[in-house]
């Protein structure tokens, strides 16, 4: 296979997975695994950026959309399971 060929199949594989995360992370029940999901696909597509030689944007979509949005959408899941939890009586504080 030549070079260029190879290329293709490779950004063919970055798009695939990018978007299967996206579905992933869109239909995911549970919100944890979906922040999970949210926080990967940010990282695959910081991979693309960089790829599509722009760093100065897949630097920004790593540091700030999968870590510190990934961080605060953990934080609020995390909060958000502790309130279900209290409201249907579960927490025994």
């Amino acid at each position: 296979m030549s070079q260029l060929t190879l290329l293709i199949v490779f950004d063919a594989v970055l798009l695939v997975t990018l978007l299967v995360l996206a579905f992933a992370a869109v239909l995911s029940p549970e919100p944890r695994r979906a922040v999970m999901l949210f926080i990967a696909f940010g990282l695959w597509l910081s991979l693309i950026w960089a790829r599509l030689q722009a760093p100065d944007v897949a630097l920004a979509e790593a540091a700030i959309g999968a870590g510190l949005g990934g961080a605060l959408m953990l934080a609020a899941a995390r909060r958000a399971a502790r309130t279900a939890s209290r409201s249907r009586g579960d927490d025994a504080s």
